[in-house]
């Protein structure tokens, strides 16, 4: 854990605006080109750090911004391979048209860039196909400049539907609510390192089911509110202010898992304003990839939906481990079919401090990194 403590090289989905007109194809890419200069896949790896070629990326991440512009239009070769878009049957070759690598970001951080890719089409042309190489990780696709858009989530080495160049192509409601459910599930596992560990400090707090339910309903429907709040644009924080706060709740809970084996009568009063700001980093989240406007509620229902599932297979995952240890405990005291409920409590005390105890360092160092680095 601690080696991924860092979430500064988190790996982000590529957002791709398509449009097609006037004779042109353009795809405008939000894209983090360091990880692609580097080779790494991206389809595996949630974190950069955990690449074997982090060193590579590293590097890269030093070089000033006007060398990784330069750099960038060399990926391009394999890409027109592929080809990236193909238009009516036809490959369009792409030629970079400007690349925009953002300045003065702090070196822990990754750097969104701008690049502008074009090709010409042949006039009349009915439909699209978007094609995203092996090892890109995801991308979330949103036709543009006509009604109804499309929009898709594309994962390395798919392709994408024919998309109608008139419009007309946007998801229905079932489509959208389906669509969204594995990216809410993906932010929570395996790249939502900060919420996994915030809702194990909610489990490790008592062996008793109805605490655990308390504490859940109220952390769900915190960030429920602000999740919507903030990705309607009623509400917005800045991440400055956050992430450090995040980081600190994680801290709270776990250091008062340490001091209470119980549940108290306002825990859930805090973790319902917690879960509030946890609401705000899912929103920042689908500000990164955008909701499709025709769709906007099943989307956003769909996201937090995947979110519950995520956070559900976490407790799942934590109480098949602690049964686990519980049956290793049985079997080394030779006690027939039942340990003692007395020893239980003891051996799930033992591993809530423990396990507390490491979460609140992870959260302590988040704190300091958020605020000072």
């Amino acid at each position: 854990m601690l080696a991924v403590a860092s979430q500064a090289h988190e790996v982000q989905p590529t957002i791709g605006d398509l449009t097609v007109a006037d004779g042109k194809a353009e795809l405008v890419l939000r894209i983090n080109l360091e990880a692609f200069l580097s080779g790494i896949d991206l389809d595996e790896i949630a974190d950069t750090n955990n690449a074997e070629n982090a060193e590579d990326y590293d590097a890269l991440r030093e070089l000033s911004a006007e060398e990784i512009e330069a750099r960038a239009p060399g990926l391009l070769k394999g890409w027109n391979t592929l080809p990236l878009i193909e238009v009516d049957g036809t490959p369009v070759p792409l030629q970079s048209i400007s690349v925009a690598v953002p300045r003065d970001v702090n070196i822990e951080s990754p750097r969104v860039a701008e690049w502008r890719l074009a090709g010409d089409v042949a006039q009349g042309a009915s439909q699209v196909i978007v094609r995203w190489p092996d090892g890109a990780g995801a991308m979330v696709l949103r036709q543009q400049g006509v009604e109804e858009p499309f929009t898709g989530y594309l994962d390395g080495g798919q392709t994408s539907e024919a998309i109608a160049l008139g419009g007309g192509g946007q998801q229905s409601t079932l489509q959208a609510f389906v669509t969204y459910i594995p990216i809410g599930f993906d932010h929570i596992l395996p790249k939502g390192l900060d919420h996994i560990l915030f809702v194990l400090g909610l489990f490790l707090l008592s062996t008793h089911l109805r605490p655990l339910l308390w504490q859940v309903s109220a952390f769900t429907l915190a960030h429920t509110v602000t999740l919507a709040l903030g990705a309607m644009g009623w509400v917005t924080v800045p991440a400055a202010i956050v992430e450090p706060l995040i980081a600190a709740s994680i801290v709270f809970v776990a250091v008062e898992n340490i001091y209470s084996s119980g549940l108290s009568r306002w825990r859930p009063l805090v973790v319902f304003g917690f879960g509030l700001l946890h609401g705000l980093g899912f929103a920042s989240v689908l500000g990164e990839f955008g909701l499709p406007e025709g769709q906007f509620l099943p989307a956003l229902i769909g996201f937090n939906v995947g979110v519950e599932f995520g956070q559900l297979t976490v407790i799942a995952v934590a109480a098949v481990l602690i049964w686990l240890a519980l049956q290793a405990a049985r079997a080394s005291k030779l006690q027939g079919d039942e340990i003692m409920i007395q020893e239980r409590e003891v051996l799930f005390r033992a591993v809530s401090i423990t396990g507390s105890l490491i979460i609140a360092l992870i959260g302590a160092y988040w704190v300091v990194e958020r605020v000072f680095l």
